[in-house]
């Protein structure tokens, strides 16, 4: 075995311990939710058995995470740069966790727009907060204000649009994939 392989597994170990521990459970209570002896889990936990892949799946759901996030390495890339869009004045960063959903800071000066017809349709969703100002979001027949620190969170088949009420506002988004597409179509709103 590795350096780096021992390192990995001295990392599912504690995991497995500090996930059971913040649930508030016992050796026992884990051990019958896996479905394995007490013995063996704590065996497990305390390096003392082979880590098997089987067991590992099944402690993995028994803890209610997925067999990725017990296994994954510390990045060493945890600062993510932004990507600018000078144009639509936003930055954009993606989500490393699900590379679907991105988050989009932007700074709007202009009112939602007068004609429905600019109002945008497209599979997705979209989540948005206030971070200054007051924005408004036309949803639909529905207009309604945002204002600092309130957020909306909507289907996107729905035809919408947003913009600053007011004076300049910021918001701060997240868009899954599908929303995030529709919007590199054409103007960010």
């Amino acid at each position: 075995m590795t350096q780096e392989d021992g390192d990995l597994d001295s990392l599912v170990r504690k995991r497995i311990r500090a996930l059971r521990v913040a649930q508030g459970w016992s050796l026992e209570e884990l051990a019958t939710r896996a479905r394995v002896s007490q013995s063996t889990l704590s065996r497990i936990e305390n390096g003392r058995r082979r880590l098997a892949l089987d067991q590992l799946v099944t402690l993995a759901r028994a803890l209610d995470t997925s067999l990725d996030q017990l296994v994954e390495t510390a990045a060493d890339d945890v600062l993510i740069s932004p990507a600018v869009d000078a144009a639509h004045g936003l930055m954009r960063w993606p989500v490393r966790a699900d590379p679907g959903l991105s988050v989009v800071r932007q700074r709007m000066t202009d009112p939602p727009p007068d004609n429905p017809a600019r109002m945008r349709a497209h599979p997705g969703r979209e989540w948005l907060v206030v971070l200054s100002g007051t924005a408004v979001l036309l949803l639909g027949n529905r207009r309604m204000r945002v204002e600092t620190n309130q957020a909306a969170e909507f289907p996107t088949m729905l035809p919408h649009a947003i913009g600053a009420e007011g004076g300049p506002c910021e918001i701060l988004g997240i868009f899954d994939r599908d929303a995030r597409r529709g919007h590199q179509r054409g103007d960010d709103a």
